[in-house]
């Protein structure tokens, strides 16, 4: 039986999509190229049975890589290597950040990553809006951030619906634009070793983490060019688990404006700590009947929970519109009323 240490990163890929399980899996295999979820599933088909342990560290390996990658994008390599050595040890940090390093050694615009904003700002401001969101995908959300609050708010808002609904593009193109920007900054920039993705997700993350005057704006121009896709970036700004940051009495706020209907679905199959956050801010026997209706529901499909969530998440921006409560923007995303 081959240890996990010696298996090539294809294996390890394979073993943890079986470990995650079918649900999860999918989602994975889904962003994926389609020759690469041939040779991933080839692989799967091929594991044969696989000892626990190595199972084991394959999981470690991935958590281990996932913190270091968070990490490096609050604050850059250096960053990730001090905080990972303070909690795993300076051996276990510094084969962490090897691996971390050797994997992004070919990622496009990773020169960037310790470059001055307001450099960059100066030399991507004049250029096309899609040649802008390109670079801002494949940057750290908290560098993106404060580029794209310096963008004049018409162009921010183009360069937002940009990076949304960007999918896949040439490598060729990326290399091109990372060239021409590389030679534009050679002169002001420190080598880097990050970048990051497009899509949904990195947009929410660059707004959760700008100002909110910012965050309006590109919000408002995004409503103008796409309401559905400004819808759902609202609705990914706030995720329902994350009611739990919440401090109580902004809690009992949200839960006096949602039908106890609405909440009993939304909170099925939750973790602990969500249904612990509301019963906690509802009396004894408000509490009760909610985990009593809760267990009435039955099986419940994943869909009519998801829209009940969305109805709560609804409320809570809706609080936060009228100034109820306030949504703090910051790089724990850490929200407090």
């Amino acid at each position: 039986m081959a240890m996990a240490e010696t298996m090539s990163g294809l294996r390890k890929a394979a073993v943890l999509l079986v470990q995650m399980g079918k649900e999860d899996s999918a989602k994975v295999l889904a962003q994926l190229r389609e020759p690469e979820v041939e040779e991933l599933t080839a692989e799967i088909v091929r594991l044969g049975a696989i000892d626990p342990q190595d199972a084991v560290d394959i999981l470690t390996e991935f958590r281990d890589l996932a913190t270091a990658y968070r990490y490096a994008g609050q604050g850059g390599m250096d960053f990730a290597r001090e905080v990972l050595e303070a909690t795993l040890g300076r051996e276990r940090a510094s084969q962490i950040v090897e691996r971390l390093s050797a994997s992004l050694v070919d990622m496009p615009f990773s020169f960037l990553q310790r470059a001055d904003p307001r450099q960059v700002l100066g030399f991507v401001q004049d250029e096309h809006p899609q040649l802008i969101a390109l670079v801002l995908a494949h940057l750290p959300a908290h560098l993106a951030s404060q580029i794209l609050s310096g963008l004049n708010p018409a162009l921010q808002a183009d360069v937002a619906h940009r990076i949304a609904v960007m999918d896949r593009t040439s490598p060729d193109i990326i290399r091109q634009v990372e060239g021409l920007l590389e030679r534009k900054l050679s002169s002001v920039l420190q080598p880097s070793d990050l970048s990051a993705v497009g899509g949904l997700q990195p947009l929410v993350d660059i707004i959760n983490r700008a100002d909110r005057v910012t965050e309006r704006l590109i919000l408002e121009g995004l409503e103008g060019r796409s309401p559905e896709l400004a819808e759902e970036v609202r609705s990914r700004m706030f995720m329902f688990e994350d009611i739990v940051h919440l401090d109580d009495r902004a809690v009992q706020l949200v839960v006096r404006q949602v039908e106890t209907a609405d909440l009993a679905t939304a909170l099925k199959g939750v973790g602990q700590d969500v249904l612990n956050k509301i019963t906690r801010n509802l009396s004894e026997r408000a509490a009760a009947n909610l985990l009593e209706e809760i267990e009435l529901l039955g099986p419940v499909r994943l869909r009519t929970v998801e829209e009940a969530q969305a109805k709560i998440v609804h409320a809570i921006r809706a609080l936060e519109e009228s100034g109820q409560i306030v949504i703090r923007r910051g790089d724990e995303d850490e929200f407090v009323a």
